[in-house]
């Protein structure tokens, strides 16, 4: 079983207008959309497009949090979601127009009973599970929970999936995660550089492989895709041509999409252009890809 988790959920209200936002005046929409997601839900969407059964956890809180739990239920994704006594999920606002504007609420404050609860869905996990942990974490809880998570899970042999950055996936390396996906301009920050060509890339991915990591995923967005495997192999691979319309979950798309592909043909070159198909083809969508959509691209790679 795959699970993912989901620390501080969301709504999307995402605002199109035609003209710029003006500061001080009404502004009118063209139209309105809600999304439902945060990068553990998102990962757990597109596996669920592909046909791969998980089951999503994470905290939800007031009547947000329902709609989210709903949205979940409703695209036949599993959810274990830990409800919070007081506050409400988030709802973010991003206003597109002349330019992009976002406002990004902070979230419920996640109480220790609640994280206690977690801990104990986690003892569920059996040897061959897989658990993905994406995005930042809120103020709410304390800076080490993804190390305290891959440390109650080291005693078995569960493949851990981390799409974070700096500190916080520098320090879970000790735990060998079976996959990290910083993209380039992450890595290079990692090592307070600027990382210019694919030797460079390359050898700084190496270099978090010596730290702990078992494979490195480093998404370039428009230059594609480079996977460093465990076994020693160097994988690359461009993008398909399409029109960007949505950078939103293009990542998240990208590490379900390789988990999907790995599953499904345990190749890590097939993997890589799973990885590669999921996040373009929700590059290309309005919201997160379909399986249809990503397949498609996949038989273009």
């Amino acid at each position: 079983m795959i699970y993912t988790i989901t620390f501080n959920p969301a709504i999307d209200y995402v605002v199109r207008m035609g003209a710029e936002l003006l500061p001080g005046m009404t502004n009118r929409s063209d139209s309105e959309e809600c999304y439902f997601g945060g990068k553990g839900i998102n990962v757990s969407t597109i596996l669920q497009n592909l046909g791969i059964e998980n089951t999503a956890l994470g905290f939800v809180a007031g009547f947000t949090g329902k709609a989210i739990a709903e949205s979940v239920n409703q695209k036949g994704i599993k959810a274990d979601f830990i409800e919070l006594p007081e506050g409400i999920s988030r709802i973010n606002v991003k206003i597109k127009g002349a330019a992009e504007t976002e406002i990004n609420a902070q979230g419920p404050k996640i109480p220790q009973d609640a994280i206690d609860k977690l801990f104990k869905q986690l003892e569920a996990l059996q040897d061959g599970d897989t658990i993905i942990l994406a995005g930042s974490i809120p103020n709410s809880l304390p800076s080490d929970i993804y190390e305290k998570i891959l440390e109650k899970l080291s005693d078995r042999q569960i493949n851990t999936v981390v799409d974070a950055t700096k500190d916080l996936l520098k320090n879970v390396l000790k735990y060998h995660p079976f996959l990290i996906k910083p993209n380039n301009h992450e890595l290079g920050e990692m090592f307070g550089t600027v990382l210019k060509t694919d030797e460079e890339i390359e050898a700084h991915a190496k270099k978090l492989q010596e730290m702990g990591a078992r494979n490195v995923l480093i998404s370039m967005a428009g230059d594609g895709a480079m996977l460093i495997t465990e076994t020693g192999e160097k994988h690359r691979v461009g993008v398909p041509k399409g029109q960007v319309r949505n950078s939103v979950g293009a990542g998240d798309s990208m590490v379900a999409g390789f988990v999907a592909g790995y599953m499904q043909k345990h190749d890590y070159a097939e993997a890589l252009k799973m990885g590669t198909a999921a996040g373009s083809a929700t590059a290309f969508s309005d919201d997160l890809a379909t399986g249809e959509a990503i397949r498609e691209l996949y038989s273009k790679l």
